[in-house]
């Protein structure tokens, strides 16, 4: 919602830009706005000061880029979980129409010089100095902005310094984020530090003003100098040191060398529709693609959004695509991937191979595996602007606050982004883990993310902006907004609210978030009966914006499974 709307006990005054209202909700503790359209420009985030650091950007003439890197930033302060300059992600931008073709910019964290193969063992943990990757987010925005940039630089960064030195008012949400961390993470003097609450008490409150002074230096010093003074200058000097102090793997050859790299975008084609997503290191667009390919000759409307046919055919679906993921997908810069992947007949040969009747347990999707036997934090927004220029934006620490490890004196946090390399080659099991040869970690080469940033497109128009945080699970939440939208018919928010499923080969166990919903009971007895296993748990964060073809206004679908920033105009 706008930043200056606001509930006063009964007394509710509410400032729109130009929007029009579809429903207003409200508590004793929480307003939610949501908005059926804007004419002009509209920012969706998981954070309301993010959003309305892009939203002061596009009202001042800058474009959705121009936004994007503004939020971006922004929510490296006020979403501290996930919004990172220490971690890395992916861009896709559509320009205006006739202004040029879909591109991507992708800044994924890359292995340092000092990785090799087998450079973890089973004893080391997920939070510590040598579990970060070199961070790419600087030098990713950096490119978009050579490449799209309408305003300095510098400007840009304004409102997340503001918000970093000045503070801002915690979110319930985030509040309830970093008590639980500081509860958890008693070792990391640092963090402490730089996150203790200043109202005198050990728990931080709704309202209460977060101010970070550290990282509102770190930003000032990215304005002035520039994005090299990340990689370059007194920042690095602080990476650096804080990975000798911590026996981390970055070095300042590491940073030095570091590149983003813009990218052609994987097209695909479904019912009609052009989606524009990521290649690798990403695997988010091709098993995106793999999955729309397999069900695209099959009329799941007429089976109905909620029937056990439905369920059935997405589970299976879900599962085969996930499992050529596995077999197939590393950073392209190492390992040659199949074009056969995205092809059709290669998806008519995998859906065939669905049995109607009966669920195909994941291990016999795998002979070629060796199968052991046994012993998530990313945040996306989209933008739209008032010239048709569309972004979609994902980047990640990995899991919630990285490796939480803050980097003294700059305060920002690493990411833990070498926990999405297979660890142990060669050794994969129903649990999850993976250790196929594509994905094994090697000196300078980028691990696979699931991080699936789109922008589908109709008739050469942006026509829907969407992504997601949630690891694993990012692939599938697209994959349900996608059909939901194009199958389904559904508005941006009844896309965003409608529940979500998610398979992903191993373990080889569904998960639905109605699953313990009465509504779905009949349904959910049916799926177990075929062989499913199936549990309930939230999934994703969705933040998405539908583009009318006909009056250009923007719909946007706000997610409030965290919480969720609409700043419009």
């Amino acid at each position: 919602m706008p930043s200056d709307c606001f509930l006063d006990k009964a007394i509710m005054k509410l400032t729109f830009y130009s929007c029009t209202l579809a429903a207003l909700f409200f508590s004793t503790s929480t307003l939610i706005v949501r908005a059926e359209s804007f004419s002009k420009g509209v920012v969706v985030s998981v954070s309301q000061p993010g959003s309305d650091a892009g939203l002061k950007i596009l009202k001042s003439g800058g474009n959705a880029v121009d936004a994007a890197i503004a939020t971006a930033f922004a929510l490296a302060v006020t979403h501290p979980a996930a919004g990172n300059i220490g971690g890395g992600g992916f861009m896709v931008v559509h320009p205006p129409v006739g202004k040029g073709e879909p591109t991507i910019f992708e800044y994924r964290e890359n292995a340092p010089k000092a990785a090799f193969e087998t450079v973890f063992k089973k004893t080391d943990g997920m939070f510590t100095h040598k579990v970060s990757g070199v961070p790419g987010t600087v030098k990713g925005l950096a490119l978009a902005h050579q490449r799209f940039g309408s305003k300095p630089w510098a400007e840009l960064l304004i409102p997340a310094i503001e918000l970093a030195e000045k503070g801002f008012p915690v979110s319930r949400q985030l509040a309830n984020s970093l008590n639980g961390l500081l509860s958890t993470s008693k070792e990391f003097e640092e963090l402490q530090r730089v996150f203790k609450p200043i109202n005198g008490t050990n728990q931080w409150q709704t309202n209460d003003i977060l101010v970070q002074k550290d990282l509102g230096k770190t930003l000032e010093r990215i304005a002035k100098f520039g994005p090299d003074e990340f990689y370059l200058g007194a920042t690095a000097d602080l990476i650096h040191n804080e990975m000798k102090m911590g026996g981390g793997l970055i070095g300042k050859d590491d940073l030095a060398l570091y590149q983003a790299r813009e990218r052609k975008p994987i097209k695909l084609e479904y019912k009609g529709f052009s989606i524009y997503g990521s290649p690798p290191p990403s695997s988010g667009a091709i098993t995106l693609g793999l999955m729309l390919n397999m069900i695209e000759p099959i009329d799941i409307k007429k089976m109905g959004r909620w029937s056990p046919e439905t369920f059935h055919l997405l589970i299976e679906t879900m599962k085969r695509a996930f499992c050529e993921r596995a077999r197939h997908l590393g950073d392209q810069g190492f390992v040659d991937i199949p074009g056969t992947l995205l092809d059709k007949e290669f998806a008519k040969k995998l859906a065939a191979s669905i049995n109607p009747q009966k669920a195909t347990p994941s291990a016999d999707l795998a002979n070629d595996f060796n199968i052991s036997k046994e012993s998530d934090s990313t945040t996306h927004f989209s933008i739209v602007d008032n010239k048709g220029m569309a972004v979609s934006n994902t980047y990640t620490l990995e899991q919630s606050y990285g490796s939480k490890v803050m980097v003294r004196g700059a305060g920002f946090l690493l990411n833990n982004e070498m926990l999405d390399f297979n660890w142990f080659p060669g050794e994969t099991n129903k649990s999850g883990r993976i250790g196929t040869k594509a994905n094994l970690i090697q000196p300078g080469k980028k691990m696979l993310s699931s991080q699936t940033p789109v922008i589908v497109a109709k008739n050469g128009s942006p026509y829907l902006v969407t992504g997601s945080p949630g690891s694993r699970t990012i692939i599938n939440t697209v994959f349900n907004i996608i059909i939901n939208v194009i199958d389904f018919e559904m508005t941006a928010q009844e896309a965003i609210d409608s529940a979500r499923l998610h398979h992903q080969w191993f373990p080889d166990k569904t998960y639905f978030e109605g699953a313990n919903n009465s509504k779905y009971e009949a349904d959910m007895k049916k799926l177990r009966s075929m062989g499913h296993d199936i549990s309930s748990r939230n999934q994703g964060d969705a933040h998405s914006i539908l583009i009318d073809p006909k009056t250009k206004l923007l719909h946007p679908g706000l997610d409030h499974r965290i919480e969720g920033g609409l700043a419009g105009y």
